[in-house]
């Protein structure tokens, strides 16, 4: 029989014990300051009726030409979620008796069919915090120094970068950006950074965006003002969207202001979050030191989410921010890390033979609280004893008929050498064992 070439499907990857970990360490420390914001565990289904994903409401047509899609035995047309948020957004839908405001956040697996880099995959991890219910900026503000509190705990120096939609919108408008050109201008200007100006004006130009609105766009990417509120206030009196936009932007400020992380969020008047979702403020993460130079985490305002599912023209007050446990992990670069010394294991107990009283040890010792190891290879114990140093187990116990025959376990402390010696009843059935 021919031997099968096993290997992952392209965008996926196995994480093995070391990697694990220290995923679920950022899992942890991600999760802990969630709490800590007072945010509710919440959990959603990854297959959802692909109607739902596919809703205007969604991710748009960017990211509905990377959704998976698939049916069942029932014929029902289905998906797999590309994000958190719509799932969400249904959850609040179905749900509403839900006291407001609410606050939730969830890890989980999203998948996307897209291009795969560094930091980006088609099955990967979001962690998502969203509030619903808040009108004022205020949850804006708690999200983004939320992010911040996190990334200094995983020892990550970051940059938020924010804007408004409605801002981004009326300039557009301004500058000759008719209707049907306004989200494909959007998806083409959130290339900015990535790509340069150039670029983006490059595309522009095939887009057939005219030439007067292009020179305007160069205009004011090239003005050295143009992340200036007063600059933008010039055009408020002239546009709705910018007035608006504006007046959200300087509310959002005040608070980063207040808070003192105005140095670590700057505001870019052409950062654009190409999903259609968003309606107000829209904020994307980097690094520091560009060593990614994706976004590490990203988020907004969608007001007209949830209602839109309802069928109805209610808007109800949304706010979110997720974070990507892949892309973190990778700029963690665990391989280069001085690896922690120390064991998570608290005992590795030793059978010397006596095979079910070591287990009962085990056992007893679980039950106290400690992690522990049954050893059960069956190798010499000097190896053994070399292992666990070698691992930074704290300390071994090793049982052989002696150890039965005198109801005592022998403990050695692999730091200092020292043994200690404790009574143990081995004749009896599983209980409290030790004296």
């Amino acid at each position: 029989m021919k031997k099968m070439d096993y290997q992952n499907v392209k965008g996926t990857q196995d994480y093995l014990p070391e990697a694990e970990k220290v995923r679920r360490d950022i899992r942890r420390t991600l999760e802990d300051v969630f709490i800590q914001y007072g945010c509710q565990p919440l959990e959603t289904p990854i297959l959802n009726y692909s109607e739902l994903l596919a809703s205007k409401y969604g991710g748009g047509a960017e990211i509905l030409e990377e959704m998976y899609t698939l049916s069942d035995r029932g014929e029902r047309e289905l998906a797999l979620r590309y994000d958190l948020t719509i799932p969400f957004a249904k959850v609040i839908a179905m749900n509403p008796a839900q006291r407001m405001p609410f606050k939730r956040y969830e890890i989980g697996k999203v998948f996307r069919d897209g291009p795969v880099k560094r930091g980006r995959f088609r099955e990967f991890t979001q962690c998502d915090v969203d509030i619903v219910g808040v009108d004022s900026k205020v949850a804006e503000a708690e999200l983004m120094i939320m992010a911040i509190d996190a990334f200094k705990k995983l020892k990550l120096e970051i940059l938020i970068q924010y804007n408004n939609r409605k801002l981004l919108v009326g300039l557009l408008e301004e500058f000759g950006i008719s209707i049907n050109n306004m989200n494909k201008t959007i998806l083409i200007l959130d290339k900015l950074e990535k790509v340069g100006v150039m670029n983006v004006l490059k595309e522009l130009t095939e887009l057939n965006v005219e030439r007067t609105t292009i020179d305007f766009i160069e205009k004011f990417l090239k003005e050295e003002e143009y992340r200036s509120f007063q600059y933008l206030d010039t055009f408020s009196s002239l546009n709705r969207n910018i007035k608006e936009g504006l007046k959200e932007l300087e509310e959002l400020k005040s608070y980063l202001s207040y808070l003192g992380i105005d140095g670590e969020c700057v505001f870019n008047p052409f950062l654009a979050r190409g999903l259609e979702i968003y309606t107000g403020s829209v904020y994307e993460i980097f690094l520091k030191d560009a060593s990614i130079t994706s976004s590490i985490g990203s988020g907004g305002r969608y007001d007209n989410a949830i209602g839109g599912l309802l069928g109805s023209d209610q808007t109800f007050s949304t706010v979110g921010i997720s974070f990507g446990l892949d892309v973190i992990y990778e700029a963690l670069n665990p391989k280069e890390r001085i690896p922690n010394k120390r064991s998570e294991v608290d005992y590795i107990i030793i059978p010397m033979g006596a095979v079910k009283e070591a287990l009962s040890v085990a056992t007893a010792l679980r039950r106290r609280g400690y992690v522990v190891e049954l050893e059960m290879s069956q190798k010499k114990i000097g190896k053994l004893l070399n292992k666990a140093n070698k691992d930074g187990v704290g300390k071994v116990v090793v049982i052989g008929e002696d150890e039965v025959k005198r109801n005592q376990i022998t403990i050695k402390d692999m730091n200092s050498g020292k043994e200690t010696t404790e009574t143990y009843v081995f004749n009896e059935r599983q209980k409290e064992n030790f004296s």
